[in-house]
């Protein structure tokens, strides 16, 4: 069993939906980041750095409990467990490594922002400005990857896609037009057909 503490956050949603396409068996505490319970001495126990999500697997790689932080980190550990969402070597191997640190490094970060100044700073010209801009070019540059490639990595499904889509799910607050990112539009209906995504997204 593998206990994930999360939030209804993009960074939450990318461990639920990869729990579940993993088909892992997996319990949910949610961590309400809203009333500042990512503070407390219980969660700082868990993640030094006071972010969800966390997952604790009771059934480490030396077979005994091991406590993970860091979405990205997180993604990796599953796949790895598994051996399922992440090529083990050569190229495909690195190429889903280098778009999930695009999300991990442009994507959360920058769309993370924007969505700050859509919802609590509308008034801050000069942020949504600086914010909007990159949101629109990150999704420039998602959309032509996604013009050669079925999948953000490539031709499979990977955690890369994972990574990425709980972000784009919010959209709403991005102010991107579907018709300017036809690719981004056919991979995210694409995505949030399946039911893993959909229970994924519903668990926190």
């Amino acid at each position: 069993m593998i206990k994930l503490y999360g939030w209804g956050t993009p960074n939450g949603r990318k461990i639920s939906i990869a729990l579940e396409e993993l088909a892992l068996r997996y319990s949910v505490t949610r961590v309400d980041i809203t009333k500042d319970e990512q503070f407390t001495k219980e969660f700082l126990s868990l993640n030094p750095n006071n972010k969800i999500p966390v997952i604790v697997d009771e059934d480490g790689p030396d077979g005994r409990p091991i406590t993970v932080f860091e979405s990205g980190a997180i993604l990796m550990y599953l796949a790895d467990k598994t051996g399922k969402l992440m090529p083990e070597s050569g190229r495909a191997y690195y190429r889903t490594l280098q778009w999930l640190m695009f999300q991990m490094g442009g994507v959360g970060p920058m769309l993370g922002q924007m969505h700050h100044f859509q919802r609590y700073a509308r008034e801050q010209e000069y942020g949504l400005k600086r914010y909007g801009a990159e949101t629109r070019r990150l999704y420039g540059v998602l959309d032509k990857q996604l013009a050669h490639n079925e999948f953000v990595a490539g031709s499979d499904y990977s955690i890369a896609d994972i990574a990425v889509y709980p972000w784009i799910a919010r959209f709403e607050l991005h102010q991107i037009e579907w018709s300017s990112v036809k690719n981004v539009e056919r991979w995210y209906d694409q995505l949030g057909a399946r039911g893993a995504v959909k229970r994924g997204m519903e668990a926190l």
